[in-house]
């Protein structure tokens, strides 16, 4: 019998390395990352004047650090979390979730732009909602890459 007409003979095939994250890695990525760039834009606001406080239903609301990190992170894990574990029964789950984050990421926009906050604020808080649906496409891209 010739070599040529065993199986697997022939030279290896080369394996094929995924470069995306796993599923942890990508949400701790996506909420360090998405907290670190809001962060950056109250520390921006702050310096530009902005008063940083939301009037709602005649009450001030003070945006503070901690305010934003817990908005910026909670949202992103717990969205792309359930859009993870869905994707273990059919990975179709991942884009969708890209799709529907990032969309309804952009249309809490509506919150920031009806505060009745100054301009500034507004500015801050509605960038802060873009960069978190921008987070959370990008976290699951991160991820998507892998399958």
């Amino acid at each position: 019998m010739s070599s040529s007409a065993l199986p697997n003979s022939g030279p290896a095939a080369p394996s094929v390395r995924r470069s995306g994250l796993t599923w942890w890695k990508a949400l701790v990525t996506g909420a360090v990352g998405a907290a670190v760039v809001n962060l950056i834009v109250l520390a921006v606001a702050k310096l530009a004047g902005a008063s940083l406080i939301v009037l709602d239903g005649g009450e001030e609301h003070p945006v503070t650090v901690g305010g934003v990190i817990g908005a910026s992170v909670v949202p992103l894990v717990v969205g792309t979390g359930v859009a993870l574990l869905m994707a273990l029964w059919k990975p179709v789950f991942l884009r969708i979730a890209q799709y529907v984050g990032g969309g309804l990421a952009l249309l809490s926009v509506a919150g920031p732009l009806s505060s009745g906050a100054d301009g500034g604020t507004v500015a801050a808080l509605s960038l802060m909602h873009i960069t978190l649906g921008m987070a959370v496409v990008t976290t699951l891209k991160l991820h998507r890459r892998r399958h």
